[in-house]
Parts: structure tokens; sequence; C-alpha cells
């Protein structure tokens, strides 16, 4: 089975709350130093389960990222953890590409590495929630297409998946070639080796242009962030004095009508 995945960088969800600082003016989140990007995370389920596909029922894991010169250490993190090979398109028209755009662009970039049975990706992105470009990438190539998706099983010609409801799960069978967006539930994504991090610096990773995609990138649309900031709230506490349980209770009522909460 040929799989590709597709992933994305993002700031590092686990910076801690004291140290995540925002730049209001280049309206971009700043990371402190020392603390570098990072794989999405439902993407590093998606690439999880590509890999357990692979060393199952054998096949190729080929790893796909729209990004610039940074983003190459999230693909060489990916060829540490197991992926066969690696592409980078990197072009800065693309820097503030919206979902639609990006989905275009992921989709060329599929068409040209070849011939493939699965794509996975994560359900969505820790930075932006949105949801959009997997199903997206679909859409243009296509294909059919499930998410989330908790659980995935060769069946057949095809496959047999896990896809989340409310309430549970639904069994759905799909054919291939597909695309199927992933959610955290499907597996933790594995430590890469050092025998895999060694394969990874060593690894050449092409990188492609729009032009080298035939993507006409020059009225693409793109996304304008209107403001990035950290909420700011205040608490403030209010100490009830009673000499008995009963007038305390009596006094946090009052006050919670006063505040018209009950």
């Amino acid at each position: 089975m040929k799989i590709i995945v597709t992933v994305k960088q993002v700031p590092d969800p686990d910076i801690p709350p004291t140290h995540f600082k925002v730049d209001e003016a280049a309206r971009k989140v700043a990371p402190p130093a020392g603390v570098a990007p990072v794989m999405n995370g439902y993407d590093g389920n998606a690439l999880e389960a590509a890999l357990r596909l692979k060393e199952k029922h054998g096949g190729t894991v080929t790893v796909l990222t729209v990004g610039g010169p940074e983003a190459r250490d999230t693909l060489k993190r990916a060829i540490a953890m197991g992926a066969d090979g690696a592409v980078h398109v990197n072009d800065p028209s693309l820097a503030d590409a919206d979902s639609a755009v990006t989905a275009s662009v992921l989709a060329a970039a599929i068409r040209k590495i070849g011939e493939f049975d699965l794509i996975l990706s994560g359900r969505q992105a820790s930075d932006t929630d949105a949801g959009q470009v997997p199903l997206g990438v679909a859409e243009i190539l296509g294909l059919p297409s499930v998410s989330p998706v908790v659980a995935i099983e060769p069946s057949g010609d095809g496959l047999k998946v896990n896809r989340m409801v409310e309430d549970g799960y639904q069994v759905i069978e799909v054919g291939l070639p597909a695309l199927v967006a992933v959610s955290s539930e499907i597996g933790e994504p594995r430590y890469p080796p050092l025998r895999g991090i060694m394969a990874a610096g060593r690894a050449q990773i092409p990188s492609w242009t729009a032009d080298d995609l035939g993507v006409d990138v020059g009225s693409a649309r793109t996304s304008t962030l209107r403001r990035l900031y950290v909420e700011q709230r205040e608490a403030k506490v209010d100490l009830i004095e009673a000499d008995t349980p009963e007038e305390a209770g009596v006094k946090l009522a009052d006050r919670l009508r006063e505040a018209k909460l009950i």
C-alpha cells in the first residue's frame, strides 16, 4: 500500500502559558527562545497510523508538507519515525494562503508524487482548528473521504474505518484510493529511534515551488489575521463572613441574586 501523509508545522502547544507571547504588531505567535515549532499533533497521529499499516501490511509512506524552510525539521522527524521519504513544498507566495489554496497546492503535489492508495491526514491543525484542508484535498482529487477516524483496517479491496460520532462510532467501508483524516484516539506517535534520526540526517528531501506544481498563485486567495492576542482576565474574590453555615448560605444566595446569577 502506497500511503501519503500530509503534515503541518505549528507552534508547540505545550509551551507554558507564562511563556506564550504574541507579537501583536506582526500578528504572530512569538515562541520563546529555544522552543522550535513541532509537527501538528493530529498529523503525528496520522503518521503513526500510516507506519502501523506499513508494518502490518507492507508498502511505503511518503510525507508531504507546505511551509517555509523551517518546516524541513518536521519532515526530518517524520523520516526519523519511519517514513520512507518526504516532499517539501516551499514557496514564499504561499505563506498566507487560505485553506482552499493550501488544499489545491497539496493536491497538485500529490499528483506530482504519483500513484498512491491512501492519503492520511490529521482531522485539523492545532493552530487554526479549521479542519478544512484534508476534505478540500479529497474534493479536488475526486476521492472518497472520511473524518474523523479512530481506527483503520484493510478490508478486501478497500478499508474498514471507525468514524467518530457523538455517542460512539460508525463502521464505514471505503474504496481505495481514498483520504482519511484521523483523530488522536487512533494512537500516539512513536518516538524516533536513534537509527531513524541518523537516517533522517542523511535523507534528501526534494523542495518544490508552486511553479514546479503548475499552480498559479498570482491571484491566490490569502487569509488575513485581523488580530491575535492573549486574552486578559481579572479575578476578584469576595469573602462572605458569617457566624453559622446557615447564615453564610443566606448571604451567598443574596449575593448571587444581586449579581443576577440565580
